[in-house]
C-alpha cells in the first residue's frame, strides 16, 4: 500500500511514519508531505531516512497542483497536517483557518476527483467541547470553544461532507491529549520538561483544576492504523489514553520527575475561554477494531523526561530556530 501522511515530520506524524516503516510483513510506502513550519522537523524521521520505503516531499497542503499530482500516486492518505496550539490560535486564528479548514479542504477535493482510496483525517476531542462529567460520544454534536478547537471543527464537517457528497472513503479519528518523545516543546508536557530540565520556572493557568484525559502517542498511532486498515467508512472513532489528571496533579507529576519542587512554577492568569474538562467515550473504537491503550501513564511519562533529558540536541535547536 502506497501511503500519503500530511504533517509527517510532525510529533504524532513522525510516530506514525516510524510505526508504518517498522512493519517488514508488509511492502507499505509511505510519502511525508510536510511544510516544516517550526513544529516540523526532519530530524524526526532520522530513524528511517534511508528506509526504500520512504519519500519526503516538503511543500503545503494548500498547494493544490502539487496535492493532486500526490493524491493521484496514493492509494490512502492519513492527514495529520495541522496548526495545533490553542495558545497561538488564540493570538492570531488565521493560519489555523487557512491550514486546518481550506488545507483539509484542498486534500478532500483532490482525494474526490482523483479517486483516493482511504482518507483518514485526524482530529481532536476539543472539537466537542468541555464536560464537566461523563464522557463524550462520536454522536455529540460539536461545540468547540477555541479558535483551534473550531478550525478542527470546520475540517471534520468538510470531511464528512465530502464522504457523504461525492462518496470519498473519509475515516475521522478524534484523540485526547497525546504525549511522548519529538514533540515541540509548547504543549504542557514537553514545555515543562525543557524549562525545569534547564533549571527553570513554569507557568501554572489559574488554579491548574482543568483536566485532560492523557494518551501516550504510540498508543495514538495503533488506533490510527487501525482505523485506516479495519475503519468504516465515514465512520468517526474517539481514541482515549484512559489516565484523567488536573493540571496540577500532572505539574506534580513532572516537577517529582525533573527534581524541582513547587517553587519553580508560576502560577499566572488563566487562559481564555479555557476549558475544564475534555473526556472522550473509546466505546467504539474498542468494540469495533479492538484498540485498547497499552502503555501506563507513568511508565510512558519516565520515558518521556528521560528522552528529553537524554536529546538536548534535537529541542534546544527548535526552540531557538521558532524564538
Amino acid at each position: 500500500m502506497k501511503i500519503l501522511v500530511t504533517g509527517g515530520a510532525g510529533f504524532i506524524g513522525s510516530h506514525l511514519v516510524r510505526s508504518l516503516l517498522a512493519d517488514d510483513a508488509t511492502d507499505t510506502e509511505v510519502t511525508v508531505l510536510d511544510a516544516l513550519t517550526y513544529a516540523g522537523n526532519p530530524a524526526n524521521l532520522r530513524a528511517v531516512q534511508d528506509h526504500p520505503g520512504l519519500r519526503f516531499v516538503q511543500g503545503d497542503i494548500l498547494d493544490g497542483a502539487r496535492v493532486d499530482r500526490l493524491l493521484a500516486e496514493h492509494d490512502a492518505v492519513v492527514h495529520l497536517a495541522a496548526e495545533s496550539h490553542v495558545d497561538r490560535s488564540i493570538a492570531s486564528g488565521r493560519s489555523f483557518a487557512s491550514t486546518n479548514v481550506l488545507g483539509t479542504q484542498t486534500l478532500l477535493e483532490a482525494a474526490a476527483r482523483v479517486g483516493t482510496g482511504t482518507f483518514v483525517h485526524v482530529s481532536t476531542d476539543e472539537v466537542y467541547g468541555s464536560i464537566t462529567t461523563g464522557s463524550w460520544p462520536e454522536e455529540q454534536p460539536l461545540s468547540p470553544n477555541s479558535p483551534y478547537a473550531a478550525a478542527k471543527a470546520g475540517s471534520d464537517l468538510l470531511a464528512l461532507a465530502y464522504h457523504r457528497t461525492h462518496g470519498l472513503d473519509v475515516r475521522i479519528t478524534r484523540c485526547s491529549n497525546n504525549y511522548g518523545s519529538h514533540q515541540f516543546p509548547e504543549k504542557l508536557i514537553p514545555l515543562f520538561i525543557t524549562r525545569l530540565l534547564d533549571g527553570g520556572r513554569v507557568p501554572l493557568y489559574g488554579d491548574g483544576s482543568q483536566i485532560r484525559d492523557w494518551l501516550h502517542v504510540e498508543d495514538h498511532c495503533r488506533a490510527i492504523r487501525l482505523v485506516l486498515e479495519g475503519g468504516r467508512p465515514g465512520g468517526i472513532y474517539n481514541v482515549g489514553g484512559g489516565t484523567e489528571l488536573t493540571n496540577r496533579e500532572l505539574t506534580g507529576r513532572l516537577l517529582d520527575a525533573c527534581g524541582a519542587g513547587w517553587d519553580s512554577v508560576d502560577h499566572v492568569a488563566d487562559r481564555k475561554g479555557h476549558d475544564l474538562r475534555y473526556s472522550v467515550d473509546s466505546t467504539k473504537i474498542r468494540e469495533e477494531l479492538g484498540y485498547q491503550p497499552i502503555r501506563s501513564f507513568d511508565e510512558g511519562l519516565a520515558e518521556t523526561v528521560a528522552w528529553y533529558r537524554e536529546n538536548r540536541d534535537w529541542w534546544a535547536p527548535a526552540l531557538e530556530a521558532a524564538a
